[in-house]
């Protein structure tokens, strides 16, 4: 059985962690609960003992836990820590490896990943610190989980609502991974790109795009976490390497081209990263400005999608992404057909989507057309993924 330590929050939506101790039970996961002092104002220890079927843990000076170290045992123990809900000051402690209770300690103290579903007013998630934090503690490998838009206890209407329930305990699912129900794609293997590609002009500048690879690298550890043997091949990003990965790393589209090909055969492959379509006669030295306006000669990209399709070891579910800025359905689905890909997903990158953390999709596949909400990438990332095991 997987086990959980689920850390409550202070906060109104501190209520559905009730609920989500019941799936979790339900879906055969052991739950150990800690219940921050805030949290006590919004639920009681013996709701969350009964629901867990465990002891419920509130104080860091318990004298006959912390006579066995208990804050380091419970940090230990699980297989997952999931904080639902998170607080805008859980996340900056987290941020900032402050241990000024018994959550905030044994989170400084976990060696296991960690879980986050945020939940605060839609100012609060919207403040430049928050949206610090949550980069930060993404980039130190925390997971996370909404928040989702929608009407607040406060009265307001925005982003920063719990995720329900339902959610969290896929996501949970999705970090756990390995085994049992969880390890669908356990013996496949699945080829990721991510990221843009840089394409040099000269030693110094280069022709790229605003892909920041956070969609592709979400997908890749959503399908690790099903079990999957993931190669990922990363263009030039700032990421830390999904949990269960194996990670090439690739400058230009060629290199790219080259290094998806020596990671074939695969079970799947899922083409996210935003190709330069074009790359240009580079300069062996600077370009100086004072030699007058450059006249750069271009020549065409390999197309690796079109590649992978017409390869001896093509995978047996091909999948490309469509960034688009208009008739987004119209281009995905012609796109579709002419590069043989067997799912194409389409998204509007007009907006904020290339370097941004949410994302809304559409699912062009040989059955139809499926139209995805806007939700987190991380989100995003556990359907898709889910999808594809269930189609493999």
């Amino acid at each position: 059985m997987k086990r959980i330590l689920l850390i409550v929050g202070g906060g109104i939506a501190a209520y559905k962690a009730c609920e989500l101790i019941r799936l979790c039970r339900k879906a055969d996961i052991a739950v150990r609960c800690v219940l921050t002092k805030g949290g006590e104002h919004f639920v009681t220890p013996m709701t969350l003992a009964a629901l867990s079927e465990a002891p419920v843990h509130t104080s860091l000076w318990d004298l006959k836990d912390e006579a066995e170290m208990g804050h380091i045992q419970l940090s230990r123990e699980a297989d997952l820590v999931v904080v639902a809900p998170a607080t805008a000051d859980m996340l900056a402690k987290m941020v900032s490896g402050i241990a000024d209770d018994l959550a905030t300690t044994l989170l400084l103290a976990t060696d296991k990943p960690v879980l986050a579903a945020p939940a605060m007013n839609v100012r609060m998630w919207e403040h430049a610190a928050t949206r610090r934090n949550v980069a930060q503690l993404r980039a130190d490998g925390v997971a996370f989980v909404g928040p989702d838009e929608g009407a607040m206890a406060c009265g307001e209407f925005g982003e920063g609502r719990l995720a329900e329930p339902e959610a969290i305990l896929a996501a949970i699912q999705t970090q756990l991974g390995g085994g049992g129900a969880f390890g669908k794609l356990t013996g496949k293997r699945v080829l990721v790109t991510a990221g843009p590609t840089h394409e040099p002009i000269d030693p110094v500048r280069y022709i790229a795009n605003r892909s920041s690879g956070r969609q592709g690298y979400a997908i890749a550890g959503a399908l690790a976490a099903l079990g999957a043997e993931v190669t990922l091949v990363s263009g030039p990003v700032a990421l830390p390497t999904p949990r269960g990965v194996h990670r090439v790393d690739v400058e230009t589209a060629q290199e790219m081209a080259n290094a998806v090909a020596a990671s074939l055969p695969a079970d799947a492959a899922v083409m996210v990263a935003a190709v330069a379509d074009w790359r240009a006669d580079a300069s062996d030295q600077k370009i100086k400005k004072t030699e007058g306006m450059p006249t750069l000669t271009l020549s065409e990209n390999p197309d690796i999608l079109a590649m992978l399709a017409k390869s001896p070891h093509r995978p047996g579910l091909l999948i490309g992404f469509a960034a688009e800025t208009e008739r987004v359905v119209e281009h995905a689905t012609e796109k579709r057909a002419r590069k043989g890909a067997d799912w194409i997903v389409a998204n509007d990158v007009s907006g904020d989507v290339m370097g941004g953390e949410a994302n809304s999709i559409h699912l062009v596949t040989a059955d139809g057309i499926e139209h995805w909400e806007r939700m987190p990438k991380a989100e995003v990332a556990t359907k898709l993924a889910q999808r594809i095991a269930d189609a493999l």
